[in-house]
């Protein structure tokens, strides 16, 4: 009896109402919008721009990123480890040759719902890392910013902050309704720069992928159009206020 009162108590509880339909302007990106995101250039004021990556960005991209000592106009790096400074959480890496990195780099630029865009340093106009939209599904109004990684030249610098802020002011002004920032569970460098920078934290997935021969717990987080105009302040201001002095 107990049940059965319990039952047509949740079966006789008022309907949640639904949410607003999207104007028709926002819809109408569903089918405007391309798989694979068109080709941009978004300039930076602060440290860095963001575009579309070649093959021919491949040697210098290379080099930064494969443990070897780094000189950037006035910044210098000594050698490092490449699989803990850049590679341990991404999906391939460290790369032993140039030629193991140019075929990784053809995977990303050839994906067919992604789009492979190149950091480059504003001072020095050189590569120093690699900024990927992916998993685009137009239809949904939803894109994955990720394969995001920084040379350790540039780590620790307004440079991860100002290429998220270039990449979601592009993405919210084109019409997506969701940005994503998705990264290993235990990656808690990934998971803390995405909070700061005003992802939200949806849960983690268990056992989402497979990487490198081991099963990954991915951590979701997001943006919705509707939070930007709040989180892009925020970033402004951040980016806005100067270095604290060494």
């Amino acid at each position: 009896r107990h049940f059965r009162q319990l039952l047509w108590n949740w079966m006789s509880a008022p309907a949640a109402p639904l949410p607003s339909p999207l104007p028709d302007t926002v819809l109408a990106k569903r089918t405007e919008l391309p798989i694979k995101p068109a080709d941009a250039i978004l300039e930076g004021k602060y440290a860095v721009r963001l575009r579309p990556c070649t093959p021919a960005d491949t040697p210098t991209l290379f080099k930064m990123s494969n443990g070897d000592p780094i000189t950037l106009g006035s910044r210098s790096v000594e050698k490092y480890d490449p699989d803990l400074m850049v590679w341990r959480w991404m999906f391939d890496g460290p790369f032993a040759t140039e030629a193991e990195f140019a075929a990784d780099q053809k995977r990303c630029l050839d994906a067919p719902n992604g789009l492979c865009m190149c950091i480059v340093d504003k001072e020095t106009n050189e590569p120093v890392g690699v900024y990927n939209f992916m998993n685009n599904v137009p239809a949904m109004l939803k894109i994955e910013v990720g394969g995001i990684w920084f040379s350790p030249i540039v780590q620790r610098t307004k440079a991860n902050l100002e290429a998220t802020h270039l990449a979601c002011k592009y993405l919210f002004g084109l019409g997506y309704q969701r940005v994503e920032w998705k990264c290993n569970a235990l990656n808690e460098r990934s998971r803390k720069s995405a909070l700061r920078m005003g992802f939200k934290f949806e849960g983690v997935q268990d056992a989402h992928l497979i990487i490198k021969n081991r099963r990954r717990d991915t951590a979701w987080f997001r943006i919705l159009a509707d939070e930007w105009p709040e989180v892009e302040a925020k970033q402004l201001e951040m980016l806005q206020t100067p270095p604290p002095e060494k």
